[in-house]
């Protein structure tokens, strides 16, 4: 329950997702500055699949659908979104709004995936697609800006 709600994140009344994408900037820029882009790929990718098990086992202890208070998928979506951008608060800025508008859009096959796979997978599944859709959408900022963290 601790890490599929980020900590307790996930039980804040208003926005989930958008808490626990915020609280994931100070961690992405931690990892990201300790371990450089290696470390926080990794970091994005370890918490995909921690965050898959996580959010399976909370699921069926709760016998609820995909519960809302499971936020650990958005914490593995905003560090992918991160991958790419340089230690720089805009960028950050940049990464967090493009990852919440994404993910909440769910463009396919981000929309097809959260209506189709079902449990933990299904769970993490949409958000790791909406952070493709960002990760474009902010290669593309940086490239225009002039700036790059890759």
């Amino acid at each position: 329950m601790l890490l599929a709600t980020w900590f307790g994140t996930g039980f804040l009344p208003i926005f989930p997702g958008s808490w626990a994408s915020i609280a994931a900037l100070p961690t992405g820029w931690a990892i990201a500055w300790l371990w450089g882009v290696p470390g926080l790929a990794a970091a994005a990718s370890l918490a995909f699949i921690v965050g898959w098990w996580a959010a399976a086992t909370v699921e069926k202890a709760s016998g609820t659908t995909d519960p809302g208070a499971i936020v650990i998928d958005e914490v593995a979506g905003q560090w992918l979104v991160l991958v790419p951008a340089p230690l720089d608060p805009l960028a950050y800025a940049a990464a967090f709004v493009l990852f919440r508008i994404f993910d909440i859009w769910k463009p396919w096959p981000a929309r097809w995936a959260d209506r189709r796979v079902e449990g933990g997978l299904g769970i993490m599944l949409d958000d790791l697609l909406a952070a493709v859709y960002a990760v474009l959408g902010l290669l593309v900022l940086l490239t225009i800006t002039g700036k790059s963290g890759v």
